[in-house]
């Protein structure tokens, strides 16, 4: 059953949380506390997932069956959604990563000596720059 904007206005918040299904696997989650968050089930190599797309009314109906529409594209291309949207906010925003936040507290701290500085520094580019660097700080 397809969902209107008449249809999400009236539906009142339970005690537990319910979903509200539109159509392809786009639903409306409906919270105790009142909050409708948009969210999109799909599948991808057999196994199911989910990606939010936003908090209702911020983002309506029309807006969420647009970023479905395209997700399913991707979808027939076989690229996973949640990877694609996670490497382009790594790009879009590099003073996030754990490196460039370790450099500015590195740079923050003058009370260590030059020797015990430079080998911290170096200690972090041989080993975890490597590993964790290039992740988010929201992630670690």
């Amino acid at each position: 059953m397809s969902l209107n904007d008449t249809k999400i206005r009236s539906l009142k918040p339970s005690a537990k949380p319910f979903k509200v299904s539109d159509s392809h696997g786009l639903y409306l989650l409906i919270n105790p506390g009142g909050s409708r968050l948009w969210y999109l089930k799909y599948r991808i190599n057999r196994k199911e997932s989910r990606l939010g797309l936003g908090a209702y009314p911020d983002v309506s109906l029309a807006d969420a069956r647009l970023q479905r529409d395209g997700i399913r594209k991707l979808l027939a291309q076989n690229i996973n959604p949640a990877q694609q949207r996670c490497a382009e906010r790594a790009t879009s925003s590099p003073e996030k990563t754990f490196k460039y936040v370790a450099l500015d507290w590195h740079k923050s701290n003058r009370t260590w000596s030059e020797n015990h500085a430079a080998r911290l520094l170096a200690s972090m580019n041989n080993h975890i720059f490597p590993v964790i660097g290039h992740l988010p700080i929201s992630e670690l």
